[in-house]
Order: structure tokens, then sequence, then C-alpha cells
């Protein structure tokens, strides 16, 4: 007899304000479909008010798990069962896993980064400077401390923020670490090991400047950014022509990802199959 067909998939998904613009659907089902899973993510439209509905709705219809981006990464997490052991620290969720009956929240941004990073370098004991103290700078910092970076500085312009996240970094984490004000631009400490852009200036410009002196990088310095588009920007070009490592965005979106398709599904993705297929969604070089 013929084997009966199964038309139900695994469902996930992302819930967020501005979700048309939201190209993280390419890339993990371009993974689904390169794996011959029978998966599906689904971008959903959610305002605030409607966030503790939407939870209730995956629940019930047995969705395996979910990202949440903007508005949604804090205030989801009274909609959860239980958080993962950075997510707690840090306070934010992007990526809630399905585990037995339970919703549990992780945080996959400051992970991914974490990933792309280790294939340049270990940032075990190593002098890290992160510029900005948003949600991205709190992921990475959080995710920096536990891997057991050796000093960390802060530097943002506003102290209101900068020593919020301060206060994680030593009073949860135990890091040595400091916040610098920023103000004019910036110079990087000649003993610094790896510098992090991690706010948004360049996103979508390529010519956009970050303030920090550049003649202050030092040659073999590792330089990061988090802007994805374009992935090339300016403040990489400057640290390569200054015979800096550099790392582009699109390193963090990727894996993180692979991360929470591990976490779903079980499996470990092919990071340059999502890779590709967010490049092409962006319209940016692979």
């Amino acid at each position: 007899m013929p084997t009966q067909r199964d038309f139900l998939p695994s469902l996930v998904g992302c819930l967020s304000t501005g979700a048309a613009g939201n190209p993280t659907v390419e890339m993990i089902e371009a993974a689904f479909r390169h794996h011959n899973l029978h998966w599906r993510y689904i971008n959903t439209e959610v305002p605030p008010e409607g966030l503790g509905d939407a939870v209730r709705g995956l629940r019930a219809m047995g969705y395996r798990g979910f990202n949440c981006s903007l508005p949604h990464k804090v205030t989801v997490i009274p909609h959860l069962d239980g958080l993962g052991e950075s997510a707690e620290v840090m306070g934010a969720v992007n990526c809630v896993v399905r585990r037995g009956d339970q919703f549990i929240g992780e945080n996959t941004d400051g992970k991914g980064f974490l990933r792309s990073l280790q294939s340049l370098v270990d940032p075990r004991g190593k002098r890290v400077v992160v510029l900005g103290a948003g949600g991205a700078a709190r992921a990475i910092a959080v995710e920096l401390g536990l891997a057991g970076v050796g000093r960390l500085t802060v530097v943002n312009r506003s102290a209101e923020r900068g020593e919020a996240l301060l206060q994680i970094l030593r009073g949860r984490l135990k890091l040595d670490a400091q916040f610098v004000r920023w103000e004019g631009d910036y110079v990087v400490p000649a003993d610094a090991d790896v510098v992090i852009n991690s706010t948004s200036i360049g996103l979508y410009d390529g010519d956009a400047r970050v303030p920090l002196d550049i003649n202050t990088l030092q040659p073999g310095m590792v330089v990061a950014d988090v802007i994805f588009s374009p992935p090339q920007t300016r403040l990489l070009r400057d640290a390569r022509a200054r015979g800096c490592q550099t790392l582009d965005g699109l390193g963090m979106i990727v894996n993180q990802g692979v991360i929470g398709v591990h976490y779903w599904t079980g499996i470990e993705p092919d990071a340059q199959v999502m890779r590709v297929a967010v490049a092409n969604a962006l319209g940016v070089p692979v």
C-alpha cells in the first residue's frame, strides 16, 4: 500500500513589529530545504499589545520555537517558562525553544557574534573594546564575559546606559570591565586585542564614519562590525588599510541563525548555505 504523506510541517517563526523587513526567513528556510527538513519559518507582524496572545497562540499550534525581534526581546520574558543562562543575565530573549511542554528563552545574538569572532581569535584572556551599549552590545559583552574575556571596555555616549551594562558585567559576571564616555573620536588603547562596533552607525550607509581615531588601530588587531548591510563598512575598510584583521556583521546574523536552527531541530545546518541566502535577500556580496 502507498505510504501516507505527511502534510503537517514543524513550525517556527519570528514575532516582531516591522516583520516585512526581516530577511531571517530566507536563510532559515534555505537551511530547511538544504537539509530536507519538513519545517517552515513564518514571519509574523505582532504589535506590542498582542504579544501575550501571540505566544499563547504559538503554544496552542504546537510551534517548536520562535525568534523575537524588536520590540519584544524583553517584554516576551513574562510569557515564557524559563530562561537560558545568557538570556537571564542580559535580560533579553531573541530565540525561544520548546523543551518538553515549556517555552525557554535564549539569546543567540551574542552567541552568533562569539562564534563568528572565534573563527579569527579566541577571546579568552583578550582585551576587548565594545563601542556602544545598546541591545547588541549587551548581548555581545555578556557572551564575551561567559567566554572568559580578559578585560572589557564599554565606550558609549550615554553614561546611564554604559553604566547599566557595566553593572551587569562587574556585578553578575565579575569581569574586569570599565566604562569610557564617548566624546569626539575614540582613541583605541594600544594594548587592545579586539575592537567591536556594536552601534547602528553604517547600517545601509557604506560611507558612514564611526567616530574613532583610525590611526590608533594597530596592525594585527581584530576589528569587528555588527553591521550586515553593507557588510564591508567604512570602519572595516579603514581597519584593513591599517593592517587589522576584520570581521563583518553577516557572520553574526548567519551564526545566530545557525544556533537557532540547531536549538530547534538538533542538526548543525550548513552556514555557507545560510550566508548565501541572506546575502542574496539583502542584495549584498556574499
